[in-house]
Order: C-alpha cells, then sequence, then structure tokens
C-alpha cells in the first residue's frame, strides 16, 4: 500500500511531508534538488499524468495518494485517464456485442459511445471523489477538453482522432488551485463525443501544454524485458530500433513507445516519460534511480576501441566531475584499453580496460548534471549487452553500489573494496578477477563518494 498520504493520516505542512517522503525514498539530497527543479516550472507545465483504466480500477487510492502528495509539496500535475476495462465491463453487463474491421479495428456503435459517457464521467469522479477525500481539490473535466474528427472516414463508428486540446478548462482548473482531471473522450466541433485512443489524447496534451515531465500510470511498473525485469531506463536515439524488434514486446507497448517517441521529439530535449506505477510515482519523480521505467530521446552512445576520437581535455572533465577528485595526470597513458562508450554530449561515460583477458570496468561515470537523467542506465545496457563478462571493483562505502548490486551476478568484500562481476562460472576465473581487482593501483587523487575507482 502506498504509505505517503492516506485519509487517516494527513500531515499538516510540507516538511512534515518531505519527512515522510525522505523515510520511504532515502537521500535528503536528491528529494530537494528534484523538488527545487519542479517548483521551478510553471504551474501547468510540471506535468501530465496518464492513467490507465486498469489502474483506476484496482489501484484508486494508490493513485490518489500519490498525486494528493504532489499537491502537498506544491506541485499541480494535469492528469488524464482512461476506462477501458470498465466500459468493456459494462458493455458486456448490457449485451453490447462487439464489432471489428476487416483490418482488426474496433467498431464503435451508437450504444457504446453512449454508455462510454457515462462509464467515463463515473471513473472520473470517482478520481476526483478520491483526492477530495485526501483534502486535495481537483476538478472533473470528463468532456470538452480534446477536439476530434472521425478516424477512418466513420468505418469505425464513434472513434475519433484527437486534433486539438481546449485549454481553458484546464487553466480555470489550476488557477482556482484544482487539479484538473480530464477523461479521454473528445467531441467534433459539433458537439458529437468520440471514443479516442487515451495515450494518443495524453500526446496531444502533452504538445498543448509542453511539460516538464510526461507519466503513464499502469499497473506494470514499466516496461519490461525479456526476462520480466523492469527496464530502468530507456535511450530511444539509442534504443527505439533494438526495441521495436523484440518479438517479446507486446504490440501495445510498441504502440506507447512510438506515441512517446512522438511526445518527446515535440518537447524540449530536457522533458521526459516515466513509466511507473501509482505506488512508485514518487520514487520514480524524485530519486536518481528511480522505480519503473524512464524514456528520453537521449544521445548516442558510441564505443571507441582507442583514444583516438576522443577528446581527452572533455573526457577528464567527465571523469573529474563525476567522481569529485582529479586523475592522475599520467591515466590516459597506462591503461590497457580495450572498449570506452562515450556519451556524444560528454556526460557519460564506460571505460573498460582487458586485464589478463578479462573485461574490467574500470570507470563508470556521470556527470552530477546528468545524474537521473537515465543516460547512466541507457550506458550500462549498452556495455551489458556487448560484453558477456565483467568484473569491477567500488569502494564500500559508495552510494552507488545498491545500483551494482542489482546489476551482478556475485561479489566479494574486503576492508576497502567491493568486487562485483557478472558473467563469470568458474571459480577459478572469479578468485583470479577478484585478485586482479584488489590489486588495482589507485588512479584517482583523493577520495570522495562517486562512482567508482
Amino acid at each position: 500500500m502506498n504509505t505517503l498520504l492516506t485519509s487517516a493520516t494527513k500531515p499538516d505542512s510540507t516538511e512534515d511531508l518531505i519527512v515522510r517522503l525522505l523515510k520511504n525514498l532515502g537521500s535528503r539530497k536528491e528529494v530537494e534538488q528534484y523538488l527545487k527543479l519542479f517548483s521551478s516550472v510553471e504551474e501547468k507545465r510540471f506535468a501530465v499524468i496518464k492513467v490507465s483504466g486498469g489502474v483506476v480500477e484496482n489501484e484508486l487510492e494508490a493513485l490518489a495518494s500519490s498525486i494528493a502528495f504532489l499537491d502537498k509539496v506544491g506541485l499541480t500535475p494535469v492528469v488524464i485517464h482512461g476506462a477501458g476495462p470498465q466500459l468493456q465491463a459494462a458493455e458486456n453487463a448490457a449485451g453490447l456485442t462487439t464489432t471489428k474491421t476487416p483490418e482488426g479495428g474496433r467498431v464503435v456503435t451508437e450504444e457504446s459511445i453512449a454508455l462510454a459517457r457515462k462509464v467515463y464521467q463515473r471513473e472520473n469522479l470517482r478520481i476526483v471523489g478520491a483526492l477530495e477525500a485526501l483534502g486535495t481539490r481537483a476538478r472533473p473535466i470528463p468532456n470538452g477538453a480534446f477536439v476530434a474528427e472521425r478516424s477512418d472516414d466513420g468505418r469505425l463508428g464513434f472513434v475519433g482522432r484527437v486534433t486539438g486540446v481546449d485549454l481553458d478548462a484546464i487553466e480555470a482548473s489550476i488557477q482556482a488551485e484544482q487539479i484538473p482531471v480530464l477523461s479521454s473522450l473528445a467531441e467534433t466541433r459539433s458537439g458529437q463525443v468520440l471514443n479516442v485512443n487515451a495515450d494518443a489524447a495524453a500526446h496531444k496534451l502533452a504538445l498543448a501544454l509542453q511539460p516538464f515531465k510526461v507519466v503513464f500510470l499502469s499497473p506494470d511498473d514499466g516496461i519490461r524485458d525479456e526476462h520480466g525485469q523492469i527496464i530502468s531506463a530507456v535511450n530511444l536515439d539509442e534504443d527505439f530500433d533494438s526495441l521495436m524488434a523484440q518479438p517479446w514486446l507486446s504490440a501495445s507497448t510498441k504502440n506507447k513507445l512510438v506515441e512517446i517517441r512522438g511526445i518527446l521529439q515535440a518537447l524540449p530535449r530536457s522533458s521526459s516519460v516515466a513509466v511507473a506505477s501509482p505506488e512508485n510515482l514518487a520514487r520514480e519523480l524524485f530519486t536518481h534511480k528511480g522505480a519503473g521505467t524512464l524514456i528520453r530521446l537521449g544521445e548516442r552512445i558510441r564505443c571507441h576501441n582507442d583514444l583516438s576520437q576522443i577528446d581527452l581535455p572533455r573526457l577528464r572533465a567527465l571523469l573529474e566531475d563525476s567522481f569529485g577528485r582529479k586523475l592522475h595526470a599520467d591515466y590516459f597513458d597506462k591503461k590497457p584499453f580495450y572498449r570506452i562508450y562515450l556519451a556524444d554530449s560528454y556526460r557519460a561515460v564506460a571505460i573498460l580496460t582487458l586485464e589478463q583477458g578479462f573485461p574490467y570496468l574500470d570507470k563508470f561515470a556521470v556527470t552530477t548534471e546528468a545524474q537521473g537523467d537515465g543516460v547512466g542506465g541507457s550506458l550500462w545496457q549498452r556495455l551489458a549487452k556487448e560484453n558477456d563478462r565483467l568484473f569491477w571493483r567500488a569502494r564500500i562505502d559508495n552510494e552507488v553500489n545498491p545500483w551494482y548490486f542489482a546489476r551482478s551476478t556475485g561479489s566479494y568484500k574486503s576492508e576497502k573494496w567491493l568486487v562485483f562481476w557478472y558473467g563469470l562460472e568458474r571459480f577459478d576465473d572469479i578468485q583470479r578477477c577478484v585478485d586482479m581487482a584488489l590489486a588495482m593501483p589507485a588512479s584517482l587523487k583523493a577520495h570522495s563518494v562517486g562512482a567508482q575507482s
């Protein structure tokens, strides 16, 4: 259960809420950094939160708690929801049958659109009621926000394609200090209600508002890989084509990725889209590690086999910014470099050396400014994909160690170091790599918390 805020426990002050958040999430520094960042954004441009019908049906309390929390710390999201499962259940109960075109498109009849209007209004009011019960003022906007025209010359019946967004009701709601809650029904210019794709409606809403953040809330916690594990970060410039080619990625998730790419291509490059569950919304918004899948347009990550095409002063600056320490002057002269994965922006790098035939992660660094952007997760996915075994070390007190534990298959702890690895099966190989890692000379001049040295 989401414990940030419930109807039985309402903290009186923003400070109380931040304390509760810190207990749930961890680092005060991270939370304060994100609060400052989000609070600097114009109210209506903080975030668009798209809520699936499944979340409204099964996780309403967690949804309301998370959104109420944002309101209490002075952040105003614009909420848009679907109601697909509820509408399907209502149609079944009414004895309505589903008709499809030869291409597989769902035909929405006059009876179905009339029922949809009632169902979406009911679910809209359920969300508003749950927020109001927590002391958060919200305004229902079940229709009138989206302008649409019929799809496929009307062959799909009362199905529409969103062509515009009327912001008047949304802006009036925010000015009245009420969270706007929109349903994903649209109207033609003549007032005919049409059923539209909720993700597509969220897309148009994001284009109109230009928010700093777009969040898709679903019961699935995020986008999962072929093993059922959450993909923590997606760098679309680097990962889109590969993901779209995967047979294990569902058609609905691929469609969502297409919508998300369209959203991000029309927003400032600093914008991002998160896919998360309601219970983990705060963790996704307020921590570097996140809890769902963070999606950005990102940037290209290039693999270099040597230093010839690398701007060494920029790379040195990246490493020293990340670690808060100076590199030894001869670092680039002494290392047996194997592969260097470098972001085009010089905001993230993974440096691999070859030690007695074993790839060693000598440096994994993300600049302070880029932490939380998802570029580190994307960088890791790239190097893990192209290196089937790897070992590395980190200081015992490194705050990134939980992240490393999650990405390793084994570890060894000494008095000063933790040695991590994956892809090593034989005990002799593990022992050899641990010994090599512990014997590595320091390449940074003084200790401070950073990635690894």
